[in-house]
């Protein structure tokens, strides 16, 4: 049976974590002697994009073509309309995507590929601007370009020196820095950012709080005079459990909130009395709230922050409309956060050593 040498695995990792430390720091003196490089040309290119009056489309063949699809995806996604031409599918019907007030960034570190040089000739006769990002400025690309955007020479990280991997980086933070500049140029907000993100985990950040509460339907509502058993006798009705109940005054507004750990440390402290009295008298009064119109992040950082599984959602005249539930966000909490929340529940009072709720502000 052949036993692995734990030193040689050790010395091996060593040389693992050495040549990629290499090939970062190469990269990042790629992208640092980029800065150091640009001048007038990008800001040129920058104009001409910030006052396109159509799309900007992204050209590019092998590893540029993938930093293409990315650099359209990237302006689309923040405010500038973009789309992805693929050189060689143009030769063959996706030139119609093409119109007259469309702009053109064609992207190849040599500026001679075969399937770009092809192309020029075709889209000078749609009379459209055409910005080039290159390492070669007198190449055939950089010189039918109407601006071009010199990345410099840059030596592959790669060990054969072959690989596009430090020309790649730097032509992706290029194309970074074009369309993130454009964006601020347009006061592009996080409100417009939200427009084109509605899904996943950043969508759900960036929504809003009554997107995505459990509306007022859906949660337990009851005024405060009532008693505690009076309360859950009617909130014995089929719905989506909340584990609270939301409280109000006479005139509407949320007075309070009592969850279920407050019924739990009634019991444990034999607090029958209570049960008939006002839930007002044990219910936590002017507890944490959140207005409608605020973004869903900010209600996940207090969920998180106060360690709290309830947060009622009120209107602008302090009316309950609906309830945010942690398990309803867990997902986009960061992991520091969920973290957090796990523990708090690990250490929560049990019903064994719950003590009898005050009068108190959250």
């Amino acid at each position: 049976m052949h036993v692995k040498d734990s030193s040689s695995t050790a010395r091996t990792s060593i040389d693992q974590l050495r040549i990629a430390d290499q090939i970062l720091r190469h990269e990042a003196a790629g992208l640092l002697a980029l800065a150091d490089r640009l001048g007038e040309e990008f800001c040129q290119a920058v104009d001409l994009i910030f006052s396109c009056p159509g799309d900007v489309i992204v050209c590019g063949i092998g590893k540029a073509g993938h930093v293409g699809q990315k650099l359209s995806a990237t302006f689309a996604s923040t405010g500038t309309p973009s789309q992805f031409l693929h050189p060689g599918e143009a030769m063959h019907g996706d030139l119609g995507r093409v119109r007259q007030n469309d702009l053109v960034v064609m992207l190849s570190n040599s500026g001679e590929s075969e399937e770009i040089v092809r192309l020029l000739p075709i889209l000078k006769n749609f009379a459209l601007p055409i910005i080039a990002v290159t390492s070669c400025p007198a190449s055939t690309l950089g010189r039918a370009a109407t601006v071009t955007v010199d990345m410099g020479v840059s030596e592959e990280a790669c060990s054969l020196g072959l690989a596009p991997s430090t020309s790649t980086t730097v032509m992706l933070a290029i194309g970074d820095a074009i369309a993130l500049v454009v964006s601020q140029m347009r006061c592009f907000r996080d409100e417009d950012f939200a427009k084109f993100h509605p899904g996943g985990s950043l969508g759900r950040k960036l929504a809003k709080v009554e997107d995505v509460m459990r509306p007022i339907d859906d949660c337990c509502v009851a005024q405060d005079g009532l008693s505690v058993r009076e309360i859950y006798v009617r909130a014995s009705r089929p719905q989506r459990r909340t584990g609270a109940i939301l409280l109000t005054d006479e005139r509407g507004q949320l007075s309070g909130i009592f969850t279920d750990s407050d019924l739990a440390r009634l019991f444990e402290n034999k607090q029958e009395a209570a049960i008939d009295a006002p839930i007002r008298e044990v219910m936590t009064e002017s507890p944490i709230s959140i207005s409608t119109g605020t973004r869903l992040s900010a209600a996940v950082d207090i969920l998180a922050e106060r360690k709290i599984s309830e947060l009622p959602i009120v209107n602008n005249q302090g009316r309950p409309v609906g309830l945010i539930d942690i398990t309803d966000v867990i997902q986009i909490l960061p992991r520091e956060k969920v973290e957090q929340v796990k523990n708090s529940s690990k250490t929560a009072p049990t019903t064994e050593t719950l003590s009898l709720p005050k009068r108190r502000r959250a």
